[in-house]
């Protein structure tokens, strides 16, 4: 039984390594203030967990100003938000 959750994780883990460059091989940013929870997952650091905090934010706070606003997400920090920064827009 153990194994089934791993083998599910494992495989979200993959697709999203595939769709990942796809995306960003577009040019597109994502944009914090409008992006569902499968965009916010296309980014660095940044799985279901956090992209749920990210939208429950915005939900709660209202839109993102600016993109450093993204670090007052619970557990988003400054590591996060470098490796994200390129890619990420609030227009």
């Amino acid at each position: 039984m153990k194994t089934k959750p791993f083998k599910i994780a494992a495989c979200i883990l993959l697709i999203s390594m595939l769709v990942v460059p796809v995306y960003l091989m577009a040019g597109e940013k994502v944009n914090l203030n409008t992006a569902t929870l499968e965009e916010l997952m296309t980014l660095e650091r940044i799985g279901p967990k956090y992209a749920q905090r990210i939208i429950d934010y915005r939900e709660t706070h209202g839109p993102f100003e600016k993109i450093e606003d993204i670090m007052m997400v619970k557990g988003v920090g400054p590591k996060t938000f470098d490796a994200n920064k390129d890619v990420i827009t609030v227009d």
